[in-house]
Protein backbone atom coordinates (compact mmCIF):
# COMPACT_ATOMS: atom_id res chain seq x y z
CA UNK A 1 0.00 0.00 0.00
CA UNK A 2 1.20 3.52 -0.69
CA UNK A 3 1.97 4.90 2.74
CA UNK A 4 0.64 8.32 1.82
CA UNK A 5 -2.80 6.83 1.25
CA UNK A 6 -3.49 5.95 4.87
CA UNK A 7 -3.70 8.94 7.21
CA UNK A 8 -1.64 7.99 10.22
CA UNK A 9 -3.35 8.09 13.59
CA UNK A 10 -0.59 7.50 16.16
CA UNK A 11 -0.93 4.14 17.88
CA UNK A 12 -4.01 3.18 15.88
CA UNK A 13 -4.47 0.72 13.05
CA UNK A 14 -6.26 2.02 9.95
CA UNK A 15 -10.01 1.73 9.46
CA UNK A 16 -10.73 -0.54 6.49
CA UNK A 17 -13.88 -1.83 4.82
CA UNK A 18 -13.90 -4.84 7.11
CA UNK A 19 -17.54 -5.88 7.51
CA UNK A 20 -19.48 -4.79 9.46
CA UNK A 21 -22.04 -7.29 8.10
CA UNK A 22 -19.47 -9.94 7.17
CA UNK A 23 -16.16 -9.16 8.87
CA UNK A 24 -13.92 -11.30 6.68
CA UNK A 25 -10.42 -10.08 5.79
CA UNK A 26 -10.63 -10.11 1.98
CA UNK A 27 -7.38 -8.11 1.72
CA UNK A 28 -5.48 -10.76 3.69
CA UNK A 29 -7.11 -13.62 1.74
CA UNK A 30 -5.97 -12.29 -1.65
CA UNK A 31 -2.49 -11.34 -0.42
CA UNK A 32 -1.74 -14.65 1.33
CA UNK A 33 1.28 -16.47 -0.16
CA UNK A 34 -0.66 -19.79 -0.18
CA UNK A 35 -3.09 -18.36 -2.77
CA UNK A 36 -6.89 -18.55 -2.83
CA UNK A 37 -7.03 -22.33 -3.17
CA UNK A 38 -7.00 -24.99 -5.86
CA UNK A 39 -9.38 -26.93 -8.05
CA UNK A 40 -8.98 -30.59 -9.09
CA UNK A 41 -6.68 -31.06 -12.10
CA UNK A 42 -9.50 -32.72 -14.04
CA UNK A 43 -11.30 -29.35 -14.11
CA UNK A 44 -8.29 -27.34 -15.28
CA UNK A 45 -9.16 -25.44 -18.44
CA UNK A 46 -12.91 -25.76 -17.80
CA UNK A 47 -14.87 -22.73 -18.98
CA UNK A 48 -16.83 -20.40 -16.68
CA UNK A 49 -19.06 -17.66 -18.13
CA UNK A 50 -18.66 -14.20 -16.65
CA UNK A 51 -21.49 -11.81 -17.56
CA UNK A 52 -20.14 -8.24 -17.48
CA UNK A 53 -16.62 -6.84 -17.73
CA UNK A 54 -16.86 -4.34 -14.88
CA UNK A 55 -14.54 -4.54 -11.89
CA UNK A 56 -16.51 -7.43 -10.28
CA UNK A 57 -16.47 -9.52 -13.47
CA UNK A 58 -12.81 -8.89 -14.20
CA UNK A 59 -11.53 -9.47 -10.66
CA UNK A 60 -13.42 -12.79 -10.58
CA UNK A 61 -12.19 -13.72 -14.07
CA UNK A 62 -8.58 -12.90 -13.12
CA UNK A 63 -8.65 -14.93 -9.90
CA UNK A 64 -10.45 -17.89 -11.55
CA UNK A 65 -7.85 -17.87 -14.34
CA UNK A 66 -5.11 -18.10 -11.67
CA UNK A 67 -6.90 -21.20 -10.27
CA UNK A 68 -6.70 -22.86 -13.70
CA UNK A 69 -10.23 -22.27 -14.99
CA UNK A 70 -10.95 -20.55 -18.29
CA UNK A 71 -13.16 -17.50 -17.75
CA UNK A 72 -15.23 -16.47 -20.78
CA UNK A 73 -16.17 -12.81 -20.32
CA UNK A 74 -19.28 -11.38 -22.02
CA UNK A 75 -19.72 -7.61 -22.28
CA UNK A 76 -22.73 -5.79 -23.76
CA UNK A 77 -21.27 -2.31 -24.02
CA UNK A 78 -17.95 -1.03 -22.70
CA UNK A 79 -15.34 -2.78 -20.57
CA UNK A 80 -14.94 -1.30 -17.11
CA UNK A 81 -18.63 -0.99 -16.22
CA UNK A 82 -19.12 2.04 -13.99
CA UNK A 83 -15.38 2.60 -13.77
CA UNK A 84 -15.58 4.69 -16.91
CA UNK A 85 -12.94 7.27 -17.77
CA UNK A 86 -14.06 9.15 -20.88
CA UNK A 87 -11.23 10.91 -22.74
CA UNK A 88 -11.84 14.44 -23.99
CA UNK A 89 -11.56 14.82 -27.75
CA UNK A 90 -8.08 15.72 -28.93
CA UNK A 91 -6.42 15.96 -25.50
CA UNK A 92 -3.91 13.34 -24.42
CA UNK A 93 -4.74 11.77 -21.05
CA UNK A 94 -7.39 14.35 -20.04
CA UNK A 95 -10.46 12.46 -18.86
CA UNK A 96 -13.89 12.74 -17.27
CA UNK A 97 -14.66 10.14 -14.59
CA UNK A 98 -18.26 9.25 -15.42
CA UNK A 99 -18.76 6.64 -12.71
CA UNK A 100 -16.55 5.88 -9.72
CA UNK A 101 -14.08 8.72 -9.19
CA UNK A 102 -13.06 8.81 -5.52
CA UNK A 103 -11.73 5.76 -3.74
CA UNK A 104 -11.37 5.74 0.04
CA UNK A 105 -8.08 4.49 1.47
CA UNK A 106 -10.15 1.92 3.40
CA UNK A 107 -10.84 0.00 0.12
CA UNK A 108 -7.95 -2.38 0.73
CA UNK A 109 -8.99 -5.23 -1.61
CA UNK A 110 -9.50 -2.76 -4.48
CA UNK A 111 -6.13 -1.11 -3.84
CA UNK A 112 -4.49 -4.57 -3.94
CA UNK A 113 -5.20 -4.50 -7.69
CA UNK A 114 -4.38 -0.79 -8.12
CA UNK A 115 -0.96 -1.42 -6.56
CA UNK A 116 -0.39 -4.65 -8.52
CA UNK A 117 -0.83 -2.60 -11.69
CA UNK A 118 1.55 0.09 -10.44
CA UNK A 119 -0.99 2.89 -10.86
CA UNK A 120 -0.52 6.24 -9.14
CA UNK A 121 -3.10 7.82 -6.85
CA UNK A 122 -3.48 11.27 -5.38
CA UNK A 123 -5.93 12.86 -2.92
CA UNK A 124 -9.33 13.67 -4.44
CA UNK A 125 -10.27 17.38 -4.40
CA UNK A 126 -13.12 17.00 -1.93
CA UNK A 127 -14.64 19.99 -0.10
CA UNK A 128 -12.57 21.47 2.74
CA UNK A 129 -9.53 19.29 1.96
CA UNK A 130 -6.00 20.41 1.08
CA UNK A 131 -6.47 18.78 -2.34
CA UNK A 132 -9.24 21.23 -3.26
CA UNK A 133 -7.37 24.29 -1.97
CA UNK A 134 -10.56 26.20 -1.27
CA UNK A 135 -14.29 25.53 -1.01
CA UNK A 136 -17.29 27.76 -1.52
CA UNK A 137 -20.51 26.79 0.24
CA UNK A 138 -23.36 28.69 -1.41
CA UNK A 139 -26.72 28.35 0.38
CA UNK A 140 -29.88 30.42 0.12
CA UNK A 141 -28.04 32.92 -2.03
CA UNK A 142 -25.16 33.51 0.39
CA UNK A 143 -21.64 32.29 -0.39
CA UNK A 144 -19.06 31.33 2.23
CA UNK A 145 -15.40 30.94 1.22
CA UNK A 146 -13.37 28.44 3.25
CA UNK A 147 -10.11 26.53 3.22
CA UNK A 148 -11.04 24.50 6.31
CA UNK A 149 -14.15 23.91 8.42
CA UNK A 150 -13.16 26.61 10.94
CA UNK A 151 -13.40 29.28 8.21
CA UNK A 152 -17.17 28.69 7.91
CA UNK A 153 -19.77 30.35 10.18
CA UNK A 154 -20.41 28.75 13.58
CA UNK A 155 -23.64 27.01 12.44
CA UNK A 156 -21.63 24.72 10.10
CA UNK A 157 -19.43 23.55 12.97
CA UNK A 158 -22.56 22.95 15.06
CA UNK A 159 -23.91 20.75 12.25
CA UNK A 160 -20.64 18.80 11.97
CA UNK A 161 -20.54 18.30 15.73
CA UNK A 162 -24.22 17.24 15.86
CA UNK A 163 -23.57 14.58 13.22
CA UNK A 164 -20.57 13.23 15.16
CA UNK A 165 -22.62 13.24 18.39
CA UNK A 166 -25.62 11.56 16.75
CA UNK A 167 -23.42 8.70 15.46
CA UNK A 168 -21.75 8.24 18.83
CA UNK A 169 -25.00 8.35 20.73
CA UNK A 170 -27.18 6.34 18.33
CA UNK A 171 -24.71 3.77 17.00
CA UNK A 172 -21.71 3.49 19.35
CA UNK A 173 -19.64 4.79 16.48
CA UNK A 174 -16.15 4.85 18.00
CA UNK A 175 -16.58 1.41 19.61
CA UNK A 176 -17.49 -0.04 16.21
CA UNK A 177 -14.61 1.76 14.50
CA UNK A 178 -12.20 0.45 17.15
CA UNK A 179 -13.46 -3.10 16.54
CA UNK A 180 -12.93 -2.58 12.78
CA UNK A 181 -9.39 -1.25 13.36
CA UNK A 182 -8.53 -4.21 15.58
CA UNK A 183 -10.44 -6.65 13.34
CA UNK A 184 -12.13 -7.92 16.47
CA UNK A 185 -14.85 -9.98 14.79
CA UNK A 186 -16.60 -11.02 18.01
CA UNK A 187 -16.97 -7.48 19.28
CA UNK A 188 -17.82 -6.06 15.86
CA UNK A 189 -20.55 -8.64 15.19
CA UNK A 190 -22.07 -8.15 18.63
CA UNK A 191 -22.27 -4.36 18.17
CA UNK A 192 -23.42 -4.43 14.54
CA UNK A 193 -25.96 -7.25 14.90
CA UNK A 194 -27.68 -5.15 17.57
CA UNK A 195 -28.07 -2.21 15.13
CA UNK A 196 -29.48 -4.26 12.22
CA UNK A 197 -33.00 -4.95 13.58
CA UNK A 198 -33.14 -1.48 15.17
CA UNK A 199 -32.38 0.48 12.00
CA UNK A 200 -33.30 -1.69 9.01
CA UNK A 201 -36.78 -0.20 8.76
CA UNK A 202 -35.85 3.42 9.49
CA UNK A 203 -34.55 6.09 7.18
CA UNK A 204 -31.44 8.22 7.34
CA UNK A 205 -33.65 11.29 7.80
CA UNK A 206 -35.42 9.62 10.72
CA UNK A 207 -32.04 8.97 12.37
CA UNK A 208 -30.99 12.61 11.99
CA UNK A 209 -34.31 14.16 12.98
CA UNK A 210 -34.86 11.89 16.00
CA UNK A 211 -31.28 12.09 17.31
CA UNK A 212 -30.76 13.98 20.55
CA UNK A 213 -27.98 16.01 18.94
CA UNK A 214 -30.08 17.37 16.06
CA UNK A 215 -33.41 17.62 17.88
CA UNK A 216 -31.82 20.26 20.14
CA UNK A 217 -30.99 22.33 17.05
CA UNK A 218 -33.07 24.11 14.41
CA UNK A 219 -34.54 22.75 11.19
CA UNK A 220 -31.93 24.86 9.42
CA UNK A 221 -29.17 22.70 10.91
CA UNK A 222 -30.74 19.59 9.35
CA UNK A 223 -31.20 21.46 6.11
CA UNK A 224 -27.53 22.48 6.01
CA UNK A 225 -26.52 18.89 6.76
CA UNK A 226 -28.66 17.74 3.83
CA UNK A 227 -27.30 20.38 1.47
CA UNK A 228 -23.58 20.21 2.24
CA UNK A 229 -23.06 17.28 4.62
CA UNK A 230 -19.58 16.64 5.98
CA UNK A 231 -16.98 14.63 4.14
CA UNK A 232 -17.85 14.38 0.47
CA UNK A 233 -20.80 16.79 0.20
CA UNK A 234 -24.56 16.89 0.61
CA UNK A 235 -26.42 13.95 2.09
CA UNK A 236 -30.05 14.80 1.36
CA UNK A 237 -30.40 12.56 -1.71
CA UNK A 238 -29.73 9.66 0.70
CA UNK A 239 -32.27 10.81 3.31
CA UNK A 240 -34.91 8.20 2.23
CA UNK A 241 -32.35 5.34 2.37
CA UNK A 242 -32.07 2.74 5.11
CA UNK A 243 -29.93 4.09 7.94
CA UNK A 244 -27.94 0.85 7.95
CA UNK A 245 -26.46 1.81 4.60
CA UNK A 246 -25.29 5.17 5.95
CA UNK A 247 -23.82 3.55 9.07
CA UNK A 248 -21.72 1.27 6.88
CA UNK A 249 -20.39 4.18 4.82
CA UNK A 250 -19.25 6.25 7.78
CA UNK A 251 -18.09 3.36 9.98
CA UNK A 252 -15.72 2.11 7.29
CA UNK A 253 -14.48 5.62 6.39
CA UNK A 254 -15.86 5.47 2.85
CA UNK A 255 -16.53 9.20 2.86
CA UNK A 256 -13.04 10.05 4.11
CA UNK A 257 -9.44 10.11 2.78
CA UNK A 258 -10.42 9.47 -0.80
CA UNK A 259 -7.97 9.26 -3.67
CA UNK A 260 -8.36 9.44 -7.43
CA UNK A 261 -6.47 7.24 -9.88
CA UNK A 262 -4.08 9.41 -11.90
CA UNK A 263 -4.96 9.03 -15.59
CA UNK A 264 -8.40 7.55 -14.88
CA UNK A 265 -9.79 4.60 -12.92
CA UNK A 266 -10.74 2.71 -16.09
CA UNK A 267 -7.05 1.72 -16.16
CA UNK A 268 -7.83 -0.68 -13.28
CA UNK A 269 -10.32 -2.97 -15.08
CA UNK A 270 -8.39 -2.68 -18.36
CA UNK A 271 -5.15 -3.37 -16.51
CA UNK A 272 -6.60 -6.51 -14.88
CA UNK A 273 -7.73 -7.67 -18.35
CA UNK A 274 -4.17 -7.36 -19.69
CA UNK A 275 -2.19 -8.40 -16.61
CA UNK A 276 -0.32 -11.71 -16.70
CA UNK A 277 -0.22 -13.07 -13.11
CA UNK A 278 3.10 -14.13 -11.57
CA UNK A 279 1.83 -17.67 -11.29
CA UNK A 280 -1.14 -19.54 -12.69
CA UNK A 281 -2.26 -23.12 -12.20
CA UNK A 282 -2.51 -24.85 -15.61
CA UNK A 283 -1.95 -21.84 -17.90
CA UNK A 284 1.50 -21.09 -19.35
CA UNK A 285 3.52 -18.09 -18.13
CA UNK A 286 2.43 -14.85 -19.78
CA UNK A 287 -1.26 -15.84 -19.93
CA UNK A 288 -3.71 -12.98 -19.35
CA UNK A 289 -7.47 -12.61 -19.69
CA UNK A 290 -6.80 -10.78 -22.97
CA UNK A 291 -4.74 -13.67 -24.40
CA UNK A 292 -7.34 -16.27 -23.28
CA UNK A 293 -9.96 -14.26 -25.21
CA UNK A 294 -7.81 -13.54 -28.29
CA UNK A 295 -7.96 -9.88 -27.35
CA UNK A 296 -11.62 -9.04 -26.76
CA UNK A 297 -14.60 -10.20 -24.69
CA UNK A 298 -17.58 -11.98 -26.21
CA UNK A 299 -20.76 -10.00 -27.07
CA UNK A 300 -23.51 -9.21 -24.56
CA UNK A 301 -25.70 -11.97 -23.15
CA UNK A 302 -29.28 -12.38 -24.36
CA UNK A 303 -30.33 -15.56 -22.55
CA UNK A 304 -29.33 -17.87 -19.67
CA UNK A 305 -31.08 -21.22 -19.29
CA UNK A 306 -30.48 -24.72 -17.94
CA UNK A 307 -29.33 -27.14 -20.67
CA UNK A 308 -30.60 -30.74 -20.86
CA UNK A 309 -27.28 -32.04 -19.46
CA UNK A 310 -27.58 -29.84 -16.36
CA UNK A 311 -25.05 -27.27 -17.54
CA UNK A 312 -25.94 -23.61 -18.04
CA UNK A 313 -26.54 -22.45 -21.60
CA UNK A 314 -25.54 -18.86 -22.32
CA UNK A 315 -26.73 -17.26 -25.57
CA UNK A 316 -25.17 -14.02 -26.81
CA UNK A 317 -26.73 -11.17 -28.84
CA UNK A 318 -26.00 -12.88 -32.14
CA UNK A 319 -27.57 -16.19 -31.14
CA UNK A 320 -24.42 -18.17 -30.36
CA UNK A 321 -25.10 -20.57 -27.44
CA UNK A 322 -22.35 -22.10 -25.28
CA UNK A 323 -22.61 -24.37 -22.25
CA UNK A 324 -20.84 -23.87 -18.93
CA UNK A 325 -20.67 -25.69 -15.60
CA UNK A 326 -20.88 -22.30 -13.85
CA UNK A 327 -21.97 -18.75 -14.67
CA UNK A 328 -21.27 -15.54 -12.76
CA UNK A 329 -23.54 -12.56 -13.47
CA UNK A 330 -22.09 -9.23 -12.37
CA UNK A 331 -24.53 -6.95 -14.20
CA UNK A 332 -27.09 -4.87 -12.31
CA UNK A 333 -29.69 -7.29 -10.94
CA UNK A 334 -32.59 -5.64 -12.82
CA UNK A 335 -30.96 -6.68 -16.09
CA UNK A 336 -31.78 -10.30 -15.29
CA UNK A 337 -35.43 -9.44 -15.92
CA UNK A 338 -35.14 -6.60 -18.46
CA UNK A 339 -32.13 -7.30 -20.71
CA UNK A 340 -31.40 -10.99 -20.27
CA UNK A 341 -33.97 -13.75 -20.66
CA UNK A 342 -33.06 -15.56 -17.46
CA UNK A 343 -34.87 -18.85 -16.88
CA UNK A 344 -37.07 -18.43 -13.81
CA UNK A 345 -36.08 -21.73 -12.18
CA UNK A 346 -32.44 -20.58 -11.85
CA UNK A 347 -33.34 -18.52 -8.77
CA UNK A 348 -35.87 -19.13 -6.01
CA UNK A 349 -38.91 -16.86 -5.94
CA UNK A 350 -37.57 -15.28 -2.75
CA UNK A 351 -34.36 -14.55 -4.62
CA UNK A 352 -36.21 -13.03 -7.58
CA UNK A 353 -38.05 -10.82 -5.10
CA UNK A 354 -34.69 -9.59 -3.79
CA UNK A 355 -33.17 -9.10 -7.28
CA UNK A 356 -36.16 -7.15 -8.54
CA UNK A 357 -36.66 -5.03 -5.42
CA UNK A 358 -33.13 -3.60 -5.67
CA UNK A 359 -33.52 0.16 -5.80
CA UNK A 360 -31.08 2.22 -7.83
CA UNK A 361 -30.01 5.80 -7.28
CA UNK A 362 -30.08 8.11 -10.29
CA UNK A 363 -26.90 10.05 -10.99
CA UNK A 364 -25.89 12.73 -13.45
CA UNK A 365 -22.51 14.35 -14.13
CA UNK A 366 -21.55 17.01 -16.66
CA UNK A 367 -17.89 17.80 -17.43
CA UNK A 368 -16.08 20.42 -19.48
CA UNK A 369 -12.40 20.70 -20.37
CA UNK A 370 -10.86 24.14 -19.88
CA UNK A 371 -7.68 25.69 -21.29
CA UNK A 372 -5.88 25.73 -17.91
CA UNK A 373 -6.63 25.51 -14.17
CA UNK A 374 -7.69 29.19 -14.15
CA UNK A 375 -9.53 28.79 -10.83
CA UNK A 376 -6.18 29.14 -9.06
CA UNK A 377 -5.88 32.77 -10.28
CA UNK A 378 -6.28 35.19 -7.36
CA UNK A 379 -8.99 37.82 -7.20
CA UNK A 380 -7.10 41.15 -6.94
CA UNK A 381 -9.66 42.59 -4.47
CA UNK A 382 -9.90 39.64 -2.04
CA UNK A 383 -6.70 37.66 -2.69
CA UNK A 384 -8.85 34.51 -2.83
CA UNK A 385 -9.04 31.84 -5.56
CA UNK A 386 -11.34 33.15 -8.30
CA UNK A 387 -13.28 29.85 -8.17
CA UNK A 388 -13.41 26.95 -5.70
CA UNK A 389 -14.80 23.49 -5.18
CA UNK A 390 -18.47 24.44 -4.81
CA UNK A 391 -21.31 22.98 -2.76
CA UNK A 392 -24.67 24.64 -3.32
CA UNK A 393 -28.43 24.24 -3.10
CA UNK A 394 -28.62 25.39 -6.73
CA UNK A 395 -29.06 23.05 -9.72
CA UNK A 396 -25.37 22.06 -9.86
CA UNK A 397 -25.15 20.78 -6.24
CA UNK A 398 -21.46 19.77 -6.40
CA UNK A 399 -18.82 21.33 -8.70
CA UNK A 400 -15.34 19.76 -8.69
CA UNK A 401 -12.10 21.13 -10.15
CA UNK A 402 -9.38 18.83 -11.52
CA UNK A 403 -5.91 20.29 -11.96
CA UNK A 404 -3.72 18.30 -14.40
CA UNK A 405 -0.83 20.79 -14.15
CA UNK A 406 -0.49 24.45 -15.16
CA UNK A 407 0.63 23.54 -18.69
CA UNK A 408 -2.27 21.15 -19.32
CA UNK A 409 -6.02 21.53 -19.78
CA UNK A 410 -8.01 21.40 -16.56
CA UNK A 411 -11.33 19.60 -16.09
CA UNK A 412 -14.41 20.92 -14.31
CA UNK A 413 -17.19 18.61 -13.21
CA UNK A 414 -19.76 21.40 -13.51
CA UNK A 415 -22.45 19.38 -11.82
CA UNK A 416 -22.55 16.10 -9.93
CA UNK A 417 -26.04 15.34 -8.67
CA UNK A 418 -28.21 12.45 -7.54
CA UNK A 419 -31.86 11.42 -7.45
CA UNK A 420 -34.31 14.31 -8.06
CA UNK A 421 -31.44 16.68 -8.94
CA UNK A 422 -30.22 14.17 -11.55
CA UNK A 423 -33.77 13.76 -12.89
CA UNK A 424 -33.86 17.48 -13.71
CA UNK A 425 -31.05 16.81 -16.23
CA UNK A 426 -32.41 13.59 -17.69
CA UNK A 427 -34.33 14.92 -20.73
CA UNK A 428 -31.73 17.53 -21.71
CA UNK A 429 -28.94 17.23 -24.29
CA UNK A 430 -25.38 17.95 -23.15
CA UNK A 431 -25.36 21.58 -24.43
CA UNK A 432 -28.44 22.43 -22.36
CA UNK A 433 -26.93 20.74 -19.29
CA UNK A 434 -23.75 22.79 -19.62
CA UNK A 435 -25.76 26.00 -20.08
CA UNK A 436 -27.92 25.30 -17.01
CA UNK A 437 -24.80 24.66 -14.93
CA UNK A 438 -23.00 27.76 -16.20
CA UNK A 439 -26.08 29.90 -15.46
CA UNK A 440 -26.24 28.57 -11.87
CA UNK A 441 -22.49 29.05 -11.30
CA UNK A 442 -22.68 32.61 -12.70
CA UNK A 443 -24.83 33.50 -9.67
CA UNK A 444 -22.12 32.16 -7.35
CA UNK A 445 -19.18 33.64 -9.31
CA UNK A 446 -20.53 36.75 -11.07
CA UNK A 447 -17.01 37.93 -12.04
CA UNK A 448 -15.79 34.65 -13.58
CA UNK A 449 -16.35 33.86 -17.25
CA UNK A 450 -16.08 30.06 -17.14
CA UNK A 451 -17.40 29.71 -20.70
CA UNK A 452 -14.44 31.62 -22.18
CA UNK A 453 -12.09 28.90 -20.88
CA UNK A 454 -14.01 25.90 -22.26
CA UNK A 455 -12.23 23.90 -25.00
CA UNK A 456 -13.23 20.68 -26.77
CA UNK A 457 -16.63 19.04 -26.37
CA UNK A 458 -18.43 18.58 -23.04
CA UNK A 459 -19.09 15.08 -21.67
CA UNK A 460 -22.16 14.04 -19.68
CA UNK A 461 -23.80 10.93 -18.28
CA UNK A 462 -27.15 9.90 -16.80
CA UNK A 463 -26.71 6.32 -15.65
CA UNK A 464 -30.45 5.67 -15.35
CA UNK A 465 -30.86 6.33 -19.10
CA UNK A 466 -28.37 3.59 -20.03
CA UNK A 467 -30.23 0.31 -20.79
CA UNK A 468 -27.21 -1.65 -19.53
CA UNK A 469 -27.34 0.00 -16.09
CA UNK A 470 -30.77 1.56 -15.37
CA UNK A 471 -29.21 3.53 -12.52
CA UNK A 472 -25.88 4.43 -10.97
CA UNK A 473 -25.74 2.22 -7.89
CA UNK A 474 -27.99 0.60 -5.33
CA UNK A 475 -29.45 2.63 -2.47
CA UNK A 476 -31.26 0.30 -0.08
CA UNK A 477 -34.59 1.47 1.30
CA UNK A 478 -35.91 0.68 4.79
CA UNK A 479 -36.90 -2.99 4.97
CA UNK A 480 -34.38 -4.07 2.33
CA UNK A 481 -31.93 -5.80 4.68
CA UNK A 482 -33.48 -9.24 4.13
CA UNK A 483 -33.21 -8.84 0.35
CA UNK A 484 -29.58 -7.81 0.60
CA UNK A 485 -28.80 -10.69 2.94
CA UNK A 486 -30.32 -13.21 0.47
CA UNK A 487 -28.32 -11.80 -2.43
CA UNK A 488 -25.09 -11.55 -0.48
CA UNK A 489 -25.33 -15.12 0.87
CA UNK A 490 -26.24 -16.62 -2.52
CA UNK A 491 -22.67 -17.84 -3.14
CA UNK A 492 -23.22 -20.40 -0.34
CA UNK A 493 -25.01 -23.02 -2.46
CA UNK A 494 -24.82 -26.30 -0.49
CA UNK A 495 -28.41 -26.06 0.75
CA UNK A 496 -29.87 -25.06 -2.62
CA UNK A 497 -31.83 -27.39 -4.90
CA UNK A 498 -29.77 -28.62 -7.88
CA UNK A 499 -31.63 -26.46 -10.41
CA UNK A 500 -30.47 -23.28 -8.63
CA UNK A 501 -26.80 -24.19 -8.33
CA UNK A 502 -23.99 -23.07 -10.57
CA UNK A 503 -25.25 -19.55 -11.26
CA UNK A 504 -23.58 -16.95 -9.05
CA UNK A 505 -24.10 -13.20 -8.60
CA UNK A 506 -21.68 -10.43 -7.68
CA UNK A 507 -21.24 -6.71 -8.03
CA UNK A 508 -22.14 -3.38 -6.53
CA UNK A 509 -25.79 -4.22 -5.88
CA UNK A 510 -25.04 -7.58 -4.23
CA UNK A 511 -22.70 -5.85 -1.79
CA UNK A 512 -23.49 -4.08 1.49
CA UNK A 513 -21.65 -0.92 0.43
CA UNK A 514 -23.15 0.08 -2.92
CA UNK A 515 -21.53 3.01 -4.74
CA UNK A 516 -18.14 2.01 -3.32
CA UNK A 517 -15.99 -0.16 -5.57
CA UNK A 518 -14.75 -2.27 -2.64
CA UNK A 519 -18.19 -3.89 -2.34
CA UNK A 520 -18.04 -5.04 -5.97
CA UNK A 521 -14.54 -6.48 -5.43
CA UNK A 522 -15.47 -8.29 -2.19
CA UNK A 523 -18.63 -9.88 -3.65
CA UNK A 524 -16.66 -11.05 -6.68
CA UNK A 525 -14.19 -12.75 -4.33
CA UNK A 526 -17.13 -14.46 -2.57
CA UNK A 527 -18.20 -15.74 -6.00
CA UNK A 528 -14.66 -16.98 -6.73
CA UNK A 529 -14.84 -19.06 -3.55
CA UNK A 530 -18.31 -20.37 -4.55
CA UNK A 531 -17.19 -21.30 -8.07
CA UNK A 532 -14.01 -22.96 -6.76
CA UNK A 533 -16.21 -25.06 -4.44
CA UNK A 534 -18.65 -25.80 -7.31
CA UNK A 535 -15.75 -27.36 -9.25
CA UNK A 536 -14.80 -29.50 -6.24
CA UNK A 537 -11.94 -27.26 -5.19
CA UNK A 538 -10.96 -25.95 -1.77
CA UNK A 539 -8.94 -23.25 -0.05
CA UNK A 540 -5.52 -23.86 1.50
CA UNK A 541 -5.77 -24.85 5.20
CA UNK A 542 -3.62 -21.83 6.16
CA UNK A 543 -5.81 -19.39 4.18
CA UNK A 544 -9.52 -20.05 4.72
CA UNK A 545 -11.86 -18.22 2.36
CA UNK A 546 -15.14 -16.33 2.83
CA UNK A 547 -17.30 -19.46 2.50
CA UNK A 548 -15.20 -21.30 5.10
CA UNK A 549 -15.93 -18.55 7.63
CA UNK A 550 -19.51 -17.79 6.61
CA UNK A 551 -21.29 -19.89 9.23
CA UNK A 552 -19.35 -18.11 11.96
CA UNK A 553 -19.09 -14.55 10.57
CA UNK A 554 -21.91 -14.32 8.02
CA UNK A 555 -24.52 -11.55 8.13
CA UNK A 556 -27.31 -11.97 10.67
CA UNK A 557 -30.56 -13.22 9.12
CA UNK A 558 -33.72 -11.40 10.19
CA UNK A 559 -36.89 -13.53 10.43
CA UNK A 560 -39.28 -13.48 7.45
Amino acid sequence: MHNNRHPHTPGKKPVTIFGPDFPFAFDQWIEHPAGLGSIPQASHGAEVAIVGAGIAGLVAAYELMKLGLKPVVYEAAKMGGRLRSEPFEGAEGIIAELGGMRFPASSTAFYHYVDKLGLQTKPFPNPLTAASGSTVVDLEGTSHYAEKLDDLPEIFREVAQAWADALEDGARFSEIQDAIRERDTVKLKALWDELVPLWDDRTFYDFVASSKAFSRLSFQHREIFGQVGFGTGGWDSDFPNSMLEIFRVVMTNCDDHQHLIVGGVEQVPRGIWNHAPERCAHWPAGTSLATLHNGAPRPGVKKIARAANGHLAVTDYWGDTREYAAVLTTCQSWLLTTQIECEEALFSQKMWMALDRTRYMQSSKTFVMVDRPFWKDKDPQTGRDVMSMTLTDRLTRGTYLFDNGDDKPGVICLSYSWMSDAMKMLPHPVEKRVQLALDALKKVYPKVDIASHIIGNPITVSWEADPHFLGAFKGALPGHYRYNQRMYAHFMQDEMPAEQRGIFIAGDDVSWTPAWVEGAVQTSLNAVWGIMKHFGGATHPENPGPGDCFAELGPIALPD
